[in-house]
């Protein structure tokens, strides 16, 4: 008996086959093997064709099931983690009408912003827990006025997720978390934000039909069963952003737990048990895979846009052929604070935590007669800790203090050097643990479809591969190098 999952990337669409009985993965694959192409028009603007999504995932399926060798009616039940705030776009007959506007696309910010004056910010806080900002609500509100004719022919908006569920079953339908993270959803009247829906002038026609995080949603069709060499009728039973996601991924379910990623973007979510949000909206507040109307569950999203590409762009600009592990080996080379030296990793399009502003990535402090590549690559790693750090504090002013930090060991985390700083700058473990979010995906699968009684028989099998704890030979370096970046910050 197995589960499969998929998880939806900016940068690629990756598929998991997971065995159900002992929690362990018989074949993974991703597509495609070079970064996915993001469409970038105008500066600021970041798009997806919703079609190339479908075309990778079609890859990866068939390349999970030739390499397991696991009979398509051998799988039952499908999960979908997806790139969270896009927004899709179809018409009467499903076909797309125009690229996706992915999450690190800041066209929208004017929008969200006019919308969270003229509402209030009362309103929107205490109903939406957030500014409407730049997300999905924002963007749609974006093609009503810039593009009339592509906005009269939609017939429903979607999430990654939704549109990859539809293309499966046939079935459109979204969820609670889902439309809470596009602004949405009404945690105040747990409904549908009307009012958002009035301010902008759009039908709440276009919303897609609400089903449960984990339940039957819909069941694989002949024809994407044909294209995918599955077995038609396997249902679909689950389906979440990919940072709740991540967090289920890492069994991260109860208030004051944290989870962590590290890639393009970086995320720290932590778990609230109480309706509360910041009221800049530096960090958002959605709702977690296990939010229900009498059981508040609320996922506190931190989201630094300039983290492993601050990385890549260092890799191919300094590194000078260098492969990732030769670059954390140089880093450690580096001391703590990088002699000095420091960098702000906000090149990627506008920062939450900065309320919208897009300050670019700047390094400050260089001295042509001290610093070498070590220096820089360090630094970089040590401006995206710091960057977590910074947002963080806000976290903790609103009850999630950090002592214990779930984190996959990949991307960033995978350097050891990123991994004791941030242990240091935050007094906090960082636990890793063997898992990723189309493995994740699977196991939501599991619990949707029952096949799983609770959480807790779906992750008894995730394993722990090590800690990183503080060490106080380097925190006071750290917070020192801390307080000089900080220094820059409001600077900028």
């Amino acid at each position: 008996m197995y589960l499969l999952g998929y998880d939806i990337g900016s940068s690629s669409v990756k598929a998991s086959l997971v065995d159900a009985e002992n929690g362990k993965c018989v074949a993974s694959t991703f597509f495609p093997k070079t970064e996915a192409e993001i469409i970038a028009v105008k500066a600021g603007w970041a798009e997806q064709r919703p079609e190339n999504w479908w075309e990778n995932l079609t890859l990866a399926t068939r390349a999970v099931m030739a390499e397991s060798g696991v009979d398509a009616g051998d799988i039952k039940a499908i999960g979908i983690s997806y790139q969270m705030h896009g927004l899709v776009c179809v018409d009467r007959d499903m076909n797309v009408l125009r690229p996706a506007i992915i999450w690190c696309d800041s066209r929208a910010v004017p929008y969200g912003r006019k919308a969270f004056e003229e509402l209030g910010e009362g309103t929107c806080l205490s109903h939406l827990l957030n500014s409407p900002g730049n997300f999905t609500a924002s963007k749609l509100a974006w093609i009503k006025e810039n593009e009339p004719d592509i906005y009269a022919r939609i017939y429903k908006i979607m999430l990654p997720g939704d549109y990859i569920a539809m293309k499966l079953s046939g079935t459109v339908c979204t969820t609670v978390s889902g439309l809470s993270e596009g602004m949405l959803w009404d945690f105040k009247n747990n409904r549908v934000a009307d009012f958002l829906l009035d301010h902008y002038g759009f039908s709440p026609s276009l919303i897609a039909d609400i089903v449960p995080t984990f339940a039957e949603q819909g069941r694989v069709g002949a024809s994407a069963a044909a294209e995918l060499g599955l077995k038609a009728g396997t249902p679909v039973t689950y389906r979440a952003g990919d940072q709740p996601n991540n967090a289920l991924s890492l069994n991260v379910f109860n208030p004051g737990e944290i989870a962590s990623t590290a890639g393009t973007s970086g995320v720290v979510y932590g778990v609230n048990g109480n309706m509360s949000y910041d009221p800049l909206s530096r960090v958002n507040t959605f709702a977690h895979v296990n939010h229900t109307a009498d059981r508040t569950r609320l996922g506190v999203l931190l989201c630094i846009n300039g983290t492993g590409i601050l990385n890549s762009w260092v890799k191919r600009t300094v590194g000078d052929g260098l492969s990732y592990d030769d670059m954390n080996r140089l880093a450690a080379q580096a001391p703590a604070g990088s002699a000095g030296l420091s960098i702000l990793p906000f090149g990627n399009g506008a920062e939450r935590v900065l309320q919208d502003r897009e300050p670019g990535c700047s390094v400050h402090g260089i001295n042509f007669n001290r610093h070498d590549k070590r220096h820089i690559i360090r630094a970089a790693q040590e401006g995206i800790v710091f960057s977590f750090k910074y947002g963080m504090e806000i976290m903790e002013q609103m009850g999630l203090p950090a002592k214990k930090i779930h984190a996959g060991k990949a991307n960033m985390f995978l350097s050891p050097v990123f991994r004791q700083t941030l242990a240091d700058v935050m007094g906090a473990d960082i636990e890793l643990y063997d898992t990723d979010g189309a493995v994740g995906a699977a196991k939501g699968a599991g619990i949707g479809a029952g096949i799983y009684k609770n959480t807790q028989e779906a992750f008894a099998t995730l394993g722990k591969l090590e800690v990183t704890h503080p060490q106080e030979s380097g925190r006071q370096a750290c917070l020192e190098a801390y307080g000089r970046w900080k220094d820059l910050i409001r600077q900028t």
